[in-house]
C-alpha cells in the first residue's frame, strides 16, 4: 500500500510528488529544461509547476537564470532545499505508518482492489 501527500497554501498545492521530483532533478542537473526532459514533462508543465511552487511559499524554492552567452540555469535556494527535505521526510514517515498499519482493506476480500480496477 502506498500513500501520497501534498502541501497546500490557501487551498492550492504548494508542493506535491511531481513538484518534489522536479526539485530533485533541478538540484541534480541545474537546469529546468533538463529536469523536465528527465521527468518526461513538457517544458511548459515544468515551468508552470515551478512558478506555482515559487509563488506559494514565502521565499522562492528555485532561482532561475535565462539563457545567453553564459547559458541559463536553475538552482534550488537554501529555502528550497529545506522544503524538499521536509517533504521527503514526511513521505518516509507516511510510508512507515502505512507499513505498520498493514492492509486495512484486506478484510474486504479483494473487493477494494477490484473496484479500483473498474
Amino acid at each position: 500500500m502506498r500513500g501520497r501527500i501534498w502541501v497546500e497554501t490557501d487551498g492550492r498545492p504548494a508542493i506535491n510528488d511531481a513538484g518534489a521530483d522536479l526539485l530533485d532533478q533541478i538540484a541534480v542537473c541545474g537546469s529546468l529544461s533538463e529536469a523536465a526532459r528527465r521527468l518526461h514533462f513538457s517544458y511548459r508543465r515544468a515551468w508552470m509547476l515551478l512558478d506555482g511552487m515559487n509563488r506559494r511559499w514565502p521565499e522562492p524554492l528555485v532561482k532561475t537564470a535565462t539563457g545567453g552567452k553564459r547559458g541559463g540555469g536553475a538552482k534550488l535556494t537554501e529555502f528550497g532545499h529545506g522544503v524538499l527535505r521536509a517533504y521527503r521526510d514526511i513521505q518516509v514517515q507516511l510510508e512507515h505508518l502505512l507499513g505498520q498499519a498493514g492492509d486495512p482493506f484486506e478484510h474486504l476480500g479483494g473487493g477494494g482492489k477490484q473496484a479500483a480496477n473498474e
